[in-house]
């Protein structure tokens, strides 16, 4: 818990200190980069009095706060749409990652179904993210950028979904079963 609220600080002042772009002279660039180390020290320091997954997850939410405050430094550093767009993806990728180490508590389908879902929530978020940097770059053809991203967004999310969906008519058996994979196949066209 205290591990989350740190990152939801850091992420709020980087978040609130980028809003305005100026580029960091290399001395305030240095002391972000030292903060961001230290930082993720302590927050990978306090991990060590854990065990087993716990441990894992703590890790997890370590090293992603730390991707997410260098995107967030790059992004205010450089002020463009595409650096804010990596701030997203790694954003979504430390939640990821800590998704992913929270499904191993869980057995069997369980298991199947949070990782799947974990996965679902990751593509969406990448293909958000895919979909702010092409509407931030503001060319002539950008209205035609978004459409295709977000096509390709929605048939990434919705492959995504329909497996997710489908990994949980596992835990079900004989007509059940072939009901929920004919309901899944109908809701997804498949």
């Amino acid at each position: 818990m205290k591990i989350k609220l740190m990152v939801l600080a850091m992420t709020a002042a980087l978040g609130f200190s980028g809003m305005g772009y100026a580029a960091l002279s290399k001395q305030e660039r240095k002391a972000e980069q030292d903060r961001i180390k230290t930082d993720y020290k302590a927050a990978k320091d306090r991990c060590d009095g854990l065990k087993g997954n716990a441990k894992d997850i703590c890790v997890a939410e370590a090293k992603g706060a730390e991707k997410v405050a260098k995107a967030e430094l790059d992004a205010k550093d450089k002020g463009t749409p595409k650096a804010q767009a990596k701030v997203r993806e790694a954003k979504a990728e430390a939640e990821y990652n800590v998704a992913k180490e929270k499904c191993d508590d869980l057995k069997g389908n369980a298991n199947d179904v949070c990782k799947k879902d974990a996965k679902a929530a990751y593509t969406r978020a990448k293909g958000d993210a895919k979909v702010a940097r092409e509407s931030g770059e503001a060319k002539k053809d950008a209205r035609e950028r978004m459409a295709e991203a977000r096509k390709d967004a929605k048939q990434d999310t919705a492959a995504a979904e329909y497996k997710a969906a489908r990994e949980r008519c596992d835990s079900l058996a004989g007509d059940a079963k072939d009901r929920c994979i004919n309901d899944v196949k109908a809701r997804y066209g498949k």
